[in-house]
């Protein structure tokens, strides 16, 4: 039973705030979990209840929670300063940041730009992309092509680039339109073969109006965890390329280790023009964005000053030397501790479990790469499931007093834990998720 302090938290709650991507009225209906702390790769909730995080706090969470180099390197820079603008001037960390982004980025990637959030990377990768193009003179290139249920944020040019209809089916009148090409829900297969047919026929109708292609590369995360192939990406690039469109890499949710990789643009073997990243760069501690660019598109916006052709874009958080701090001790943490090498050994336990779990009741399917997995609901019987009856919801509900915190995405389970997760809670993660879906979906 929650306690008298939890319960009083929880009428404040429901009195007062508006919860992000939420049905309010489910909400007040619900007990909340408050979460209180953190131990590793585990949250504590304010009845010092244990969870093992098994989403990363929304796919942030690298090395775990309160590691303690993380910490110092806030606590450090806290005896500074913790804040001053970036407009018209800099700071050493941000310097040291970029330097030690472009090292670890595809190559020729080397301009950085800050920002707060994956939404407002992607924003800006398009915008730059789009003023690039006019100022080289490309006046014709305005149209953006995506993938099919991409989601590459929530401010308007984000959401006009995404095209996840239950999420942005409201705000249609304000959107700019896109290309969308369509896209597997798993690697490889004559799914593949006829989404690529008839994405490159879509391409090479645009002719010279593209500006940019935008992808999540190999993984489309908050599509259900939709997953393609190398080759796939490959070759829409290449085409969009040939083209003269820019493109623009979303690596909010793949980047730093996801799939195994610093970057998947790594499996992919191609440089993108632009690329965004969020969520992981500062380890999962603090709201911190970059979007890298070439050096081409960076020099699209020098000219003199009266020619106003800077790029117009910033906001009052820019590079904050908090974030800036912890993400290089983020990036140092990645060779000290050995994790991608890691989350590698942690992907290939991860599939001897699905491959066990595929035989359960309830589980239509699985995808995997690296660390992120999607687990597709079915009946016991195999039969679809009623979207109404919110079983993946219920599954993820299931899964706290068994002690993980899962996430749904309608009714597909998402596991995407800290790399730092030891093997034997990987287990146990695997475990609860089995029990949970058992209890929901029994036999």
């Amino acid at each position: 039973m929650p306690s008298d302090r939890t319960r009083a938290l929880a009428d404040l709650d429901k009195k007062h705030v508006w919860h992000p991507f939420t049905q309010q009225r489910l909400w007040e209906a619900s007990d909340p979990l408050f979460i209180e702390s953190g131990d590793g790769n585990y949250l504590i909730d304010t009845d010092g209840n244990r969870y093992l995080d098994g989403v990363s706090s929304l796919w942030t969470t690298v090395h775990g929670h309160r590691h303690p180099k993380l910490d110092a390197a806030i606590q450090n820079q806290l005896g500074k300063i913790a804040h001053s603008t970036f407009l018209g001037l800099s700071h050493p960390l941000a310097a040291e940041l970029a330097a030690r982004l472009t090292a670890v980025a595809p190559d020729g990637l080397t301009r950085v730009f800050y920002s707060d959030n994956g939404s407002t990377s992607t924003e800006i990768a398009v915008k730059m992309a789009f003023q690039a193009q006019q100022q080289r003179g490309e006046t014709q290139r305005t149209v953006f092509a995506t993938l099919r249920d991409a989601y590459h944020g929530d401010t308007i040019g984000a959401v006009s680039v995404g095209s996840i209809a239950l999420f942005h089916r409201v705000f249609g009148p304000l959107l700019f339109d896109t290309i969308s090409l369509p896209a597997p829900v798993t690697p490889g297969g004559e799914e593949e073969a006829a989404c690529l047919a008839e994405a490159m026929e879509l391409l090479e109708a645009q002719g010279d109006k593209l500006a940019g292609f935008i992808f999540e590369p190999l993984v489309q995360g908050a599509a259900g965890m939709k997953m393609h192939s190398e080759d796939f990406l490959r070759t829409l690039m290449t085409q969009a390329r040939s083209q003269g469109a820019l493109l623009i890499a979303d690596e909010v949710a793949t980047g730093f280790g996801r799939t195994g990789a610093m970057f998947s643009m790594e499996h992919v073997g191609l440089a993108p023009d632009l690329l965004c990243t969020a969520k992981g760069l500062s380890g999962g501690y603090l709201p911190l964005a970059a979007t890298l660019a070439t050096e081409s598109i960076y020099e699209a916006f020098l000219a003199a000053p009266e020619d106003a052709k800077q790029f117009f874009h910033g906001h009052t958080f820019t590079a904050n030397p908090l974030g800036c701090a912890v993400s290089i001790a983020s990036l140092d943490l990645f060779e000290e501790e050995g994790t991608l090498a890691h989350t590698r050994s942690l992907a290939d336990q991860l599939a001897h479990h699905l491959s066990r779990l595929e035989r359960q009741p309830g589980v239509r399917a699985t995808r995997q790469r690296g660390v992120m997995v999607g687990i597709d609901l079915c009946a016991a019987d195999g039969s679809d499931l009623d979207g109404a009856a919110l079983t993946g919801h219920k599954v993820a509900m299931a899964a706290r007093p068994l002690g993980a915190i899962l996430r749904p995405l309608g009714d597909t389970i998402v596991i995407n834990p800290p790399l730092s997760l030891t093997h034997d809670e990987l287990t146990d993660l695997l475990r609860i998720t089995s029990e949970a879906i058992a209890q929901v979906v029994p036999r």
